[in-house]
């Protein structure tokens, strides 16, 4: 089987890229009897898998896909040069050949339901891609956990016979990212927050809830690992370092320095920081998302998801309470000993499989017009 792959989110080291990567590191070791290419647009360094072809473009990947998405053309299957089955894992504005089986990752529906925490640019951005309709044309559809499955049915009308749970894994980051990137600040005890600087992931009522939290006698930096709009909003408090993006061998040392990894999210398909840092030896503090349930169990400590002031007073809890944390890292590591990138890999794989039998395929989807 040839599988033909849209990797434009590999360059941009954040939690899609990372699934990318290891899922797709997996499929190439777990797999080898399949051709594994992956499109990756523009010019910016990227590491591949081994065992994985890469093929590029001139042109980035925010002007080839936009074509696509208007014009029809050029088709990812041509861009690959002729596949059996294309694997898109995440929704995004594409065209695709008619007929053409493909299966399609899903990780939340948050610019669906929660659109006023994505930019005028962004909300047009998913309009373009049309993306409930290009889940509707999919062969099957990968759900990160069961919320998103449900999502995906609820909202978008897929079939519930080609929408599969299949979990992300949990291992150590692979990637070795930048060279000559600085240490982690080890030096200080400190609470770490890694994800994108957007409103969907709550960094200022982080933020806020931090401020308190260290006026009630929390001895600990805050650790910002991530880039967003909302960054400049946050440069300047005490207590607080921005790191920006980061990635690899670097943003494997600040896990494992962490007092806490804290991800105070409105909403999450998955979540895949605290799972990073259990793996990691290291607790999460999160909000009471229903996704966690799945994939946390009892080791977490969670809040309200919007609460400050219990924010406030999880952070001074898990920044005095050494049990606590060594109790968390045991029970979550017993939660989450299921998750792995070669459970990953197969369930994927399954779904490319079921897609290229003839029983797979749904009914026609035109190329960059999805119905």
């Amino acid at each position: 089987m040839r599988v033909g792959i849209d990797a434009r989110h590999l360059p941009e080291g954040r939690g899609v890229a990372r699934y990318l990567q290891r899922t797709l590191a997996a499929l190439a070791q777990g797999f080898p009897q399949d051709e594994w290419v992956a499109l990756v647009p523009g010019r910016a360094a990227v590491a591949a898998p081994g065992g994985v072809e890469v093929v590029r473009t001139r042109l980035p990947g925010r002007a080839l896909f936009a074509a696509g998405a208007l014009a029809g053309r050029p088709t990812l299957q041509r861009l690959l040069g002729g596949v059996d089955v294309v694997w898109l894992p995440a929704p995004a504005p594409v065209a695709l050949e008619p007929n053409a089986p493909y299966v399609l990752t899903v990780h939340d529906l948050s610019f669906e339901q929660r659109p006023s925490d994505y930019t005028a640019y962004e909300r047009l951005w998913h309009r373009a891609g049309r993306l409930g309709a290009l889940a509707r044309g999919a062969s099957q559809v990968v759900a990160v956990s069961g919320p998103t499955r449900d999502a995906v049915i609820e909202r978008w009308g897929v079939p519930a016979r080609r929408v599969e749970v299949v979990h992300p894994g949990a291992g150590a980051v692979t990637n070795q990212g930048r060279a000559g990137v600085a240490p982690a600040p080890d030096a200080h005890r400190y609470l770490l927050f890694v994800g994108a600087l957007e409103p969907r992931k709550a960094p200022e009522l982080l933020a806020g809830a931090y401020a308190r939290a260290r006026a009630q006698g929390l001895d600990a930096e805050l650790v910002l690992a991530g880039a967003g709009r909302l960054a400049r909003r946050l440069e300047g408090r005490p207590g607080v370092r921005l790191l920006g993006r980061v990635d690899g061998a670097r943003l494997d040392a600040l896990y494992r320095g962490a007092l806490a990894v804290v991800l105070p999210s409105w909403a999450e398909g998955f979540g895949l920081p605290p799972l990073e840092a259990l793996s990691r030896g290291v607790p999460p503090v999160v909000s009471d998302l229903a996704v966690y349930d799945e994939t946390l169990g009892s080791g977490a400590l969670r809040f309200p998801r919007g609460d400050a002031e219990a924010l406030s007073a999880a952070l001074v809890q898990i920044g005095a309470d050494a049990e606590l944390r060594a109790r968390l890292v045991d029970e979550g590591r017993r939660a989450m000993a299921p998750l792995s990138w070669e459970a990953t890999a197969r369930g994927v794989r399954d779904a490319l499989a079921a897609a290229v039998a003839p029983a797979g395929r749904p009914h026609a989807v035109a190329a960059g017009a999805v119905p």
